[in-house]
């Protein structure tokens, strides 16, 4: 906890807004999606189906791969793993933004949960194919039903290991085109984890390819990991808001690094 609050400290010091940003891309996705204040229809439902888990009084056995910092044993309950170890409401919202603001027609999501991030990249884009990756059979089923209740028809929920499903990618990329245009990287806060699936789906970018990286700061050793990713070669612009770490890979743009509160 003690770190996370130097690293929040360190993070208000050196970010900014809008105003001190110079980048036309940067400027216009801050001001047209992560500052947008309108109220969205969509955000009802994702509030709803917020409510929906939140209410769930059932216990689930979890496999937790990705590690936890509030729960001490793997028999849950699903109410409580909703409250504390989902995404918030307000970056719910913002991911729905993202999503609506970029349209992917493609998207990963490495670590389902309870689907509440789901939803979100789900009701952004209701015309894309949403694949969304989970590990935990348990966590999994409770998600693919949350989903199918709240009519997010265009998801496709895999229970896999991650990196098997990775390998199998580049696999498939011998023989056909798969790429994905927004991954959002909720499924593993290690930094070996962390730089193993980035180096797996590299082969998967193009230039308008979007990626969302979650707890970037979450420990020392995932604040190591924004920093390799941030000066790997084919990254050009990074947003950090502290919360999230977005990744763009754009070739016309110069190598920029953002610190942004949103």
């Amino acid at each position: 906890m003690l770190f996370q609050i130097k690293s929040y400290l360190k993070f208000l010091w050196n970010s900014k807004n809008e105003h001190g940003v110079h980048s036309p891309f940067v400027f216009n996705l801050l001001t047209k999606c992560f500052y947008d204040k309108k109220t969205k229809p969509e955000y009802l439902i994702l509030k709803n189906y917020r409510k929906s888990l939140v209410e769930n009084q059932n216990f689930i056995e979890v496999s937790d791969f990705g590690g936890s910092k509030v729960f001490k044993s793997n028999r849950r309950q699903i109410s409580k793993i909703a409250k504390t170890a989902g995404i918030s409401p307000k970056h719910a919202e913002l991911l729905f933004r993202v999503t609506n603001y970029f349209q992917p027609k493609n998207i990963l999501e490495i670590g389902t949960s309870l689907g509440l991030a789901t939803s979100a990249l789900a009701l952004g884009n209701t015309n894309a194919k949403v694949i969304t990756l989970e590990g935990c059979p348990e966590t999994a089923n409770v998600a693919k039903t949350q989903l199918e209740n709240f009519n997010c028809n265009n998801v496709n929920p895999v229970i896999t290991e991650f990196e098997k499903y990775f390998q199998e990618i580049k696999l498939r990329l011998n023989t056909d085109t798969e790429n994905f245009d927004l991954i959002y990287f909720d499924g593993n806060h290690s930094k070996k984890a962390t730089l193993a699936y980035f180096d797996l789906l590299l082969t998967t970018i193009t230039n308008d390819s979007v990626w969302i990286f979650n707890d970037i700061h979450w420990s020392p050793e995932m604040e190591d990991a924004w920093e390799l990713i941030k000066n790997h070669p084919k990254v050009t612009v990074t947003i950090d808001t502290f919360q999230w770490g977005f990744v763009f890979f754009r070739y016309e743009q110069e190598k920029e690094h953002f610190v942004i509160r949103a």
